[in-house]
């Protein structure tokens, strides 16, 4: 990557949303923040399953509140930043050095095969397997196989509850494909490599920002509860995550190799982002700033901890904890983790299969996490390994792949 204050883009093939990625070193340690993410996502929903309330309050299932922030830690908006971050990276360097991205037919077909045939499936499965009699709850399964169940209040957590952040993924896509090409677009004119890094990274800095200004004024200027879902949860409060992604995109491209992390200052960082997280976890209460700020506030903290794992000279000690071969594992199924770790906590509660009363806690974590781990495992094998095979359907270009190309004149 060239370092010039003048380097002017080159052509940009159209409106192409990309495929970015980190350097293959870096990819595995994505992989292990997934496999990280999914394993705590378990543990959170566990958690809340035992909740108990009664006319005394809440209580919740460990007592300890030092220990209890650990298992109560909600990790959803890691999921956002590094969805956005690599899906951006493209885009960034597009508009910043003037690379070519990929076509935006291309872009959306990956991103179709990736999310929906499993997806689609279990949407399918759980809302059957809870709706014995027709027609059921037929707008709750409209909802979720169109994506739009995150604006309904009522039936958001239906069905499957973790894949209303799904709703905001598939969003993001839409919001990528338009805003990427228009970033290109804007940066193309302008000769100075410093003013398209700043053009870029304004653009991410008001895309935080919206959501900020949409809860403090849902907040405190009318006084909406947070648990009115639909305002709190639409994409309107939650984009930060994805604007925090986008802008370590900015960052990562800006910088190129410059700047890179020793592990004396990568350390220090990564560990003053994850206090910060847990801190944010520890004393966030109903209503209280960090409550009602946590999620844009929790996407920033991540952004710092992605750059200070990423962004590095060298692999670091966190750095091999994340590329660990059972964090890679965990990794490669985390999808079909996410999807169905909950239909399996519950199918294992309701069989009477894990531990009643809220000291059995960190057993119940235990079970649910061995279960759905080989759930998991098949699904990827079974539903995501093949449908990933779909992507050899398409070229470079997007265009349907010829096999079977017309025999050469002899």
């Amino acid at each position: 990557m060239t370092s010039s204050a003048t380097l002017t883009p080159g052509p940009v093939r159209g409106p192409q949303p990309p495929e970015g990625a980190p350097a293959r070193s870096r990819a595995r340690d994505i992989d292990g923040f997934r496999g990280l993410a999914a394993l705590s996502t378990i543990v959170f929903h566990v958690w809340q399953q035992y909740f108990r309330y009664d006319a005394g309050g809440s209580h919740p299932p460990v007592g300890n509140r030092f220990v209890g922030a650990v298992f109560s830690f909600e990790v959803i908006d890691l999921f956002f930043v590094l969805s956005a971050y690599l899906l951006t990276v493209s885009y960034a360097r597009a508009a910043i050095d003037g690379r070519s991205t990929r076509p935006a037919r291309l872009f959306l077909f990956r991103r179709a095969i990736r999310i929906l045939p499993l997806y689609f499936l279990a949407i399918l499965v759980v809302w059957a397997s809870r709706n014995a009699t027709l027609p059921g709850d037929w707008q709750d399964l409209v909802e979720h196989l169109t994506f739009t169940h995150v604006f309904d209040g009522q039936r958001i957590f239906y069905t499957l509850g973790p894949t209303w952040s799904l709703s905001l993924e598939v969003l993001f896509y839409g919001v990528l494909i338009v805003l990427g090409p228009l970033a290109v677009r804007a940066c193309r004119p302008l000769r100075r490599r410093g003013a398209r890094i700043a053009v870029c990274a304004a653009g991410c800095g008001v895309l935080f920002a919206v959501p900020l200004g949409w809860i403090a004024v849902a907040h405190y200027g009318v006084g909406v509860p947070s648990t009115d879902w639909a305002v709190y949860f639409g994409p309107q409060a939650r984009f930060g995550g994805f604007a925090a992604g986008m802008g370590l995109a900015v960052l990562t491209v800006a910088l190129g190799g410059r700047g890179r992390l020793t592990a004396r200052a990568a350390l220090p960082l990564c560990a003053l982002a994850v206090a910060g997280l847990y801190t944010l976890s520890l004393v966030s209460a109903p209503e209280n700033v960090a409550f009602t700020f946590y999620h844009p506030l929790a996407s920033a903290l991540w952004f710092v901890l992605l750059f200070g794992t990423v962004h590095v000279r060298r692999h670091t000690i966190w750095n091999r904890l994340l590329t660990g071969r059972w964090l890679a594992a965990v990794g490669l199924v985390s999808y079909s983790l996410f999807i169905w770790h909950e239909p399996v906590m519950v199918q294992l509660h309701d069989a009477g299969l894990l531990p009643g009363g809220q000291a059995g806690f960190p057993l119940a974590v235990v079970i649910v996490v061995l279960a759905a781990l080989p759930v998991a495992a098949a699904s990827y094998w079974l539903i995501e390994y093949p449908a990933g095979l779909l992507g050899r359907l398409k070229d470079s270009n997007g265009r349907p792949r010829e096999f079977y190309p017309e025999a050469l004149p002899r």
